[in-house]
């Protein structure tokens, strides 16, 4: 399962910045911030956290138990309400009708094909209200074939070691990360080693429109940079806005 081992040291190494950058995003691009709010792949819950401290009425979905656990943790340290469920977002069915969803940190490009894609899309068009919003961002082609292929980044302290390193996979613009964690055992004077494999695939921005339309969306909004700019060649996330009412794609 996805991080269920690494969900501790994840949180710790994770990039505060980018929860600061999706919340920003959030805020200002959200229209009604007192209606319920649903963010799928919420992790650690940092990001819902901080919506909550907002003024959202925010509940958090995972899969991971243990990112879920460690979500309540930090829940219970912000003392906000802030509901915490545990599913598959390929299945919503047992939920309530949101006017938003948001799905970040690329959480969809960790679906194995297009159409594990197109179902969460029709889920949470099935769960939002008439005018309600999907908000979510995925990594680009561009990050998949160039940025990421022979791409390393290694972590150290006093008391453990972080190694990653990412190749291309097998299928269009896929690819795969190998992360390693070395954690210190004082009890046997030696270090822990635990590491995973992990798989991100995406898809030409035409695909993503056409998956979404079919869904329902008939607006839908790209952009790059959180919001802030607009994309090009150069992009390595999208930043989608999506809604079920008339209109054109953007």
């Amino acid at each position: 399962m996805i991080y269920q081992t690494f969900a501790k040291l994840y949180d710790e190494l994770f990039d505060p910045q980018l929860y600061a950058d999706w919340a920003a995003f959030t805020r200002q691009t959200v229209r009604q911030p007192d209606q319920p709010l649903l963010e799928l792949a919420c992790g650690t819950g940092r990001l819902a956290v901080q919506l909550a401290q907002a003024g959202f009425d925010v509940t958090g979905f995972d899969l991971s138990e243990e990112m879920l656990t460690l979500a309540d943790q930090h829940v219970r340290e912000a003392d906000v309400a802030l509901p915490l469920i545990q599913g598959n977002m390929l299945d919503l069915s047992e939920l309530p009708v949101y006017q938003t969803v948001t799905c970040y940190a690329d959480s969809l490009c960790y679906l194995p094909d297009e159409t594990a894609l197109q179902t969460v899309f029709e889920q949470v068009a099935g769960h939002l209200t008439t005018t309600g919003q999907f908000l979510f961002d995925v990594i680009t082609p561009h990050q998949t074939d160039d940025v990421y292929p022979g791409y390393m980044y290694n972590y150290r302290d006093e008391d453990r070691a972080f190694l990653w390193t990412s190749d291309e996979a097998d299928e269009p613009h896929a690819v795969e990360h190998d992360l390693t964690f070395f954690t210190y055992n004082s009890a046997k004077d030696a270090y822990d080693e635990v590491s995973e494999l992990h798989h991100e695939r995406t898809y030409e921005l035409s695909v993503y429109r056409q998956l979404l339309q079919a869904a329902g969306f008939n607006r839908v909004t790209v952009s790059a940079d959180f919001g802030r700019q607009q994309p090009d060649a150069q992009t390595t996330r999208w930043f989608f806005v999506c809604e079920k009412g008339d209109g054109q794609n953007d």
